[in-house]
């Protein structure tokens, strides 16, 4: 029998749906919309794509999107000003300061000075370890998507024994972390785990975000596990064809037949990743606003 399709696309319209509502419900509260700050520096093709589709739903989620972009070869300091005004703007509850950045800035230095309070990418140290401790702070988007679509699918996670493939602090690490909280039993693996097919098979829930096409194989599943396919890779055109074709780390055909449920890529993990960024905005304004954040939130 195949496995069950997690739709994160339908699940993220619905979010976006449920935030925009919310939106205009904070923006009669507090007076004002909430408001997403995006800085782009170059002119990276792929960056550039998704600034653009980032402002697009910021704006439908009935937010302002305030977009700076900036060339090539802007110097740290400027960017470092930029980010304090940013900081200092009430209009201003997210920052986000889209990856990577031209060489010669650091990039470290620039996501610690973005304000924690406004730091909705979930990078900044600070929010790192309030996820480590357990205290409230913003959580890296494509993990809390993951967290959303396994919570909707599997319901209480307690007990579950969970592996994530990838230790990066962007997935991997808060990854864990969040299963932790939800009392499953975490394994992270990596590429130096030995014997790493007979660490995943254990797992009733599998997490894969490595970066490495179809590296994931069916043999690899326990038969009924859920999974959750973080990788997007782009694989060269068939002999034949001009276009190549988008994969995720599992081998998507295959594990279908083993799983009991997993996201597609595209259509999975992805659009889940802008429709949370959305959602920690308008947290960010109820709480920059001195106002309740909606427990539906």
């Amino acid at each position: 029998m195949s496995a069950a399709r997690i739709d994160g696309k339908a699940f993220a319209a619905s979010l976006r749906e449920k935030i925009g509502a919310l939106a205009a419900a904070f923006e009669a509260q507090a007076g004002r919309k909430a408001g997403l700050a995006v800085v782009l520096v170059g002119e990276d093709p792929a960056s550039q794509v998704y600034v653009g589709s980032k402002g697009k739903a910021t704006v439908a989620a009935r937010m302002n999107s305030f977009e700076h972009r900036l060339p090539a070869d802007t110097g740290e300091a400027e960017l470092l000003a930029l980010v304090e005004q940013l900081n200092r703007d009430d209009a201003v509850d997210g920052i986000l300061v889209q990856l990577p950045l031209p060489a010669g800035l650091d990039e470290q230095a620039i996501i610690s000075a973005i304000s924690p309070d406004k730091d909705v990418d979930g990078f900044h140290v600070i929010n790192a370890g309030r996820l480590s401790v357990g205290q409230t702070g913003f959580v890296p988007c494509t993990p809390l998507g993951c967290m959303m679509l396994l919570a909707d699918r599997l319901g209480d996670l307690s007990g579950l024994e969970a592996v994530v493939i990838g230790r990066s602090n962007i997935v991997g690490k808060p990854m864990a972390q969040l299963l932790l909280d939800a009392n499953a039993t975490v394994t992270i693996a990596h590429s130096r785990t030995k014997d790493l097919p007979a660490v995943v098979r254990r797992a009733d829930i599998v997490v894969a975000a490595v970066g490495r096409a179809e590296m994931v194989k069916a043999e690899w599943l326990k038969p009924g596990a859920t999974v959750i396919d973080v990788g997007i890779n782009r694989l060269p055109p068939a002999e034949g064809e001009t276009k190549g074709r988008l994969v995720g780390d599992v081998a998507f055909a295959d594990a279908s037949e083993v799983a009991g449920a997993i996201t597609p890529v595209p259509g999975g993990v992805g659009p889940m990743t802008i429709a949370v960024l959305l959602r920690n905005t308008l947290v960010a304004a109820y709480r920059n606003a001195g106002l309740t954040v909606p427990d539906s939130l």
